[in-house]
């Protein structure tokens, strides 16, 4: 089948054409082409038939030639004229045919003797529609794969080109660029172009100049150091390995001493050794911990010195209102209230 696909959905296609024989019996397309304004769809056929259909009617052929090529010799290449006219077709009968498609049973030339041994072959228009492009095959080591430039109205044979010892498998001629693309049975790719009718592709490349070299950089004077002749040449000395290393030891910078492993109880965020498991570590830090907190008021005047002297938090923020600190002095009342029991005190 030949079938027509949307490009944003690669998973469905549009439509479905069936190459048929005269017969009705099925036939396998090898090689199809749009035409240039997209409304025709040109297939070549094993058996030789060229068939196109209008891309909107799937059934039946719009155009139909039951022989353009001998049977079985597997068409390879269809490609439209751009004022789409004239179809060129590539045969693996080792010719390559032009038909107008408004007069489609009878061929407008043929040229034969176009060696063809891949089911690939490329005809491309040139550009400006004056050209007829197709490449040949060779035998290894028996010749060079060329390109092939007919004259489109008359067919004859304008230039050809040898490429390179294997044959020319496939061809493009960039409409844009105005460059021609070959790719070799060799593994070969080889890009022409015209100086002045091409444009960008190969030229952004080719036409760039070689640095020039500098004047500085070809005349440069060699320079000849005898060693140890004067002092300022001679190397320093190397000194041993094992006196640099000492050296190093006892610089702060270069050596850091590794700190020493938690004797005691663990303190300023250091852990001591203890046992593998959470609660062991906390029943350790608890029998080891050696600080009384279980009179606060002690707890807190041990400290009292210390913010008398350099008071802190409370007494800066009173400097102003209240240079002079006075403290609460208990009177009977709360000296006999602090004396009841504890049940008491929360009846209260």
């Amino acid at each position: 089948t030949v079938r027509t696909w949307d490009v944003n959905n690669d998973k469905k296609h549009k439509s479905v054409f069936k190459p048929r024989t005269f017969q009705g019996k099925k036939v396998t397309p090898t090689c199809c082409a749009y035409s240039r304004d997209g409304k025709l769809i040109a297939a070549g056929c094993q058996d030789g038939s060229i068939q196109i259909w209008d891309r909107n009617l799937s059934v039946h052929t719009k155009f139909h030639c039951k022989q353009a090529h001998t049977p079985g010799s597997d068409p390879s290449c269809l490609a439209f004229s751009y004022d789409g006219t004239t179809l060129a077709s590539r045969g693996g009968d080792d010719t390559l045919k032009t038909w107008d498609i408004r007069n489609f049973k009878k061929p407008l030339n043929v040229a034969t003797g176009l060696t063809t041994y891949f089911t690939m072959t490329d005809c491309c228009f040139s550009p400006d529609d004056k050209l007829v492009l197709t490449g040949t095959s060779v035998k290894k080591n028996e010749g060079n794969g060329k390109l092939v430039f007919f004259d489109r109205a008359t067919f004859q044979k304008v230039y050809e080109v040898e490429v390179t010892n294997a044959s020319v498998v496939r061809c493009l001629w960039h409409p844009k660029l105005n460059q021609i693309m070959v790719g070799t049975a060799n593994g070969l790719a080889k890009v022409y172009y015209d100086p002045l009718k091409s444009h960008r592709g190969a030229k952004l490349c080719v036409v760039k100049s070689q640095r020039k070299e500098r004047h500085a950089e070809t005349l440069t004077q060699d320079y000849i150091i005898t060693p140890h002749a004067l002092p300022m040449f001679r190397e320093a000395r190397q000194r041993s390995t094992r006196k640099q290393l000492e050296k190093d030891r006892l610089d702060p910078m270069k050596s850091n001493k590794p700190e020493p492993p938690v004797s005691g109880p663990g303190r300023g965020g250091r852990v001591a050794a203890h046992g593998g498991t959470l609660s062991s570590f906390i029943v350790k830090n608890i029998a080891l911990d050696k600080t009384d907190d279980s009179n606060p008021r002690e707890a807190i005047l041990r400290h009292a010195k210390e913010a008398s002297e350099n008071p802190y938090w409370v007494a800066p923020a009173y400097s102003k209102t209240q240079p002079e600190t006075l403290f609460h002095e208990d009177s009977e009342e709360d000296e006999e209230a602090d004396k009841e029991p504890e049940w008491k005190k929360r009846k209260i």
